[in-house]
């Protein structure tokens, strides 16, 4: 892939252990890193997010090519993985770090994300209100590395068995018939 046209975008949605795995997939998709945001304290650890004392989202920084796959694509798979009518939760995944938000660089991509909600919120998927903040990225942070590929790792781990494979099933099976998944 061509380093000199890659763009970056952090979002969360929930566990980043479903969110990295399928956007991994994708075909313009350099890289996708788990990782937190939106907190107050630098370098936090797992732990720490997972109290839900540091502000911090579970979060996925995506590197991609924008003439491979645009930022209305990303956008539309992000809603599609995760439930944005949900206040600080995702299924069973309960706390401030399972928020929907989307942090952007600059204006215009705040324009962006402020359309995609605008959008996807029209389109029915999700009965309700969408409650995605967007707020500006202050910091990202890498999670640790064996949060990286978790799932592509510990695919029998129980929360991946019943959880994680069957999100990306459907993901797949969406996706992969828009013609939008890397082969494998």
């Amino acid at each position: 892939m061509d380093n000199n046209n890659l763009e970056t975008i952090v979002f969360g949605g929930g566990c980043f252990w479903c969110v990295e795995s399928c956007f991994n997939l994708l075909k313009g998709v350099d890289a996708a890193i788990s990782g937190y945001s939106g907190g107050h304290k630098d370098n936090p650890t797992y732990q720490e997010v997972c109290t839900g004392e540091t502000g911090h989202a579970e979060v996925v920084q995506i590197t991609y090519n924008p003439s491979i796959i645009s930022y209305e694509q990303l956008m539309d798979v992000f809603f599609f993985l995760h439930d944005p009518t949900q206040l600080n939760r995702q299924g069973n995944d309960i706390g401030t770090q399972y928020r929907s938000v989307i942090y952007y660089k600059d204006t215009a991509e705040k324009q962006k994300a402020e359309q995609a909600i605008q959008v996807s919120q029209a389109s029915g998927r999700w009965a309700g209100t969408y409650v995605t903040e967007l707020a500006p990225l202050e910091k990202f942070w890498p999670a640790e590395q064996y949060h990286q590929g978790y799932y592509n790792e510990n695919p029998t781990q129980p929360y991946c068995s019943a959880v994680v494979g069957p999100k990306i099933q459907k993901f797949k099976k969406y996706f992969g018939e828009l013609g939008m998944l890397n082969a494998e």
